[in-house]
Parts: structure tokens; sequence; C-alpha cells
């Protein structure tokens, strides 16, 4: 049943998204905020058909960490699904996402993502790469958007660790703004791949903001790394229990 239901939503997705990614190509000439607001529009509604055809909800810990919508923030979240892509836009202000270019080439999702202001990594670039992503990250957070990081570098299996790479907190220190940790336990009912998706209720937990005044990137990366870790393994398997909210 699982792998049915996981079957007929990637069916779904198949004939939704080209569809409004026409409709994203026709709004390019929105301003970049109300533009990304309507982009958004695509998540919330594979959001609702991941509840209604695959069974999958949430809820949210610590709301009373997001700060105000007119300060911006760097948020890093764990990376183990899809589903944190969709369900950050609804929990914080509008954000630029960092991503590799290539997702850019990607038909129809790669062109409305071109869209929604990405802050893109060209890894050719080299060490010139981090200086492009300073740049554009200035150009972001004057454009109203705050800046999602993925400290992993792309999406791992839920119940794994990778190492944590310290471009999320060069960039905090460089821009001079705090990291929002995120933790979730998506990976285990949202998994990388077509099928796999399982029902239950995915919990995400938002830590109090970091600032990275007086320290180095990897005192901050380290500072990051270890709340949503030690989160990640507080919230455990919603397959197996459901966590406690805290305070």
């Amino acid at each position: 049943m699982s792998e049915l239901r996981s079957l007929f939503f990637a069916l779904f997705q198949l004939i939704v998204t080209p569809i409004y990614a026409i409709l994203v190509l026709l709004a390019f000439w929105l301003p970049p905020v109300p533009r990304f607001k309507f982009i958004t529009g695509w998540c919330w509604i594979n959001l609702a058909a991941a509840r209604l055809i695959c069974g999958i909800r949430h809820r949210v810990l610590g709301r009373q960490n997001i700060p105000p919508r007119d300060a911006p923030h760097i948020v890093m979240s764990k990376h183990s699904s899809t589903w944190e892509t969709l369900a950050l836009n609804f929990l914080f202000p509008s954000l630029a996402f960092v991503a590799k270019k290539e997702l850019l080439s990607i038909p129809f999702f790669g062109w409305a993502f071109t869209l929604a202001s990405p802050i893109t990594i060209d890894r050719k670039a080299g060490m010139d790469a981090m200086q492009q992503i300073a740049e554009q990250g200035r150009e972001r957070l004057a454009q109203g958007f705050w800046i999602v990081f993925y400290p992993e570098g792309t999406r791992i299996r839920a119940g794994t660790r990778a190492r944590y790479k310290t471009g999320g907190a060069r960039l905090a220190i460089a821009l001079g703004v705090p990291i929002v940790p995120v933790a979730h336990n998506a990976g285990y009912l949202w998994p990388k791949g077509v099928l796999g998706k399982r029902s239950g209720t995915v919990t995400v937990s938002i830590g109090p903001p970091i600032r990275p005044e007086g320290k180095d990137m990897q005192r901050l990366t380290n500072e990051v790394e270890t709340w949503i870790e030690d989160e990640v393994a507080r919230l455990g398997n919603p397959l197996g229990k459901t966590p406690a909210p805290h305070g």
C-alpha cells in the first residue's frame, strides 16, 4: 500500500509540476518576493497532496524561536528528505535557497526554480565560489529574503550523519547574521527516491538563533551541528515513537 501511494503521488507530481512551472514562467515580471510567494503555491500543493495521498502530516516545536520577519537570518537545516525543502517555506519569511547550479537545468522544475531567486553554487569556480555566494547573499538579504543552507551538502539517509560543511557558517560570518538551526525526522517518512513514503507525523524542531560574533567558521559550524544532531536524535523515528514537546 505504501508503494502504491508513493507511485500515485509521483504521478500527481508529474502532472502538476509542468503546469505550475509554466504559470511561474508567465509570472516572470513580478518582483522577486511576490514572485517567490507565488512559486511556493507549488510547495503547498505538494504538501497537501502528500498529506491526502500518503498520509504525511507534521507538527512544529520551537515556533517561539523564530525571529521577527524583518530581521534577516540564515536557516541551517537537516537535509534527509524533500519534505523540508517544501515545508520550510511556510515556517519562515521568503527564503533564498543555496543550491548547486546544476538544478537550474532540470526541465520545468529548474526553469521555475531559477525565478525563485536561489543562491547558486558553481562548483567549477573553486575558491571563488564562496565569494560568489556571499555577493548573492547580500543581494538576497537586501531584497527581503532569508537564506537557507543545508550544511550536509546533500540529502542523507535518515538515522545517519554526514560531516557538516563550513559554508553556512562562513556566510553567516561574512554577512553578520545569526543562524536558526532546524532539526526534523522527515527522512523516515519521505526518503529519497520515488517509492518508500510512509504515513505518519513529521516533527520539525526550530532552535534558538546562534550568533556568529566572536566565533570562527569551525566553532560556529560545530555549535550548529551539535544542536541539530542532538535534536534529531531526540526526535527519533516517527514510526517508532512520538517525542514530547519541549519548552
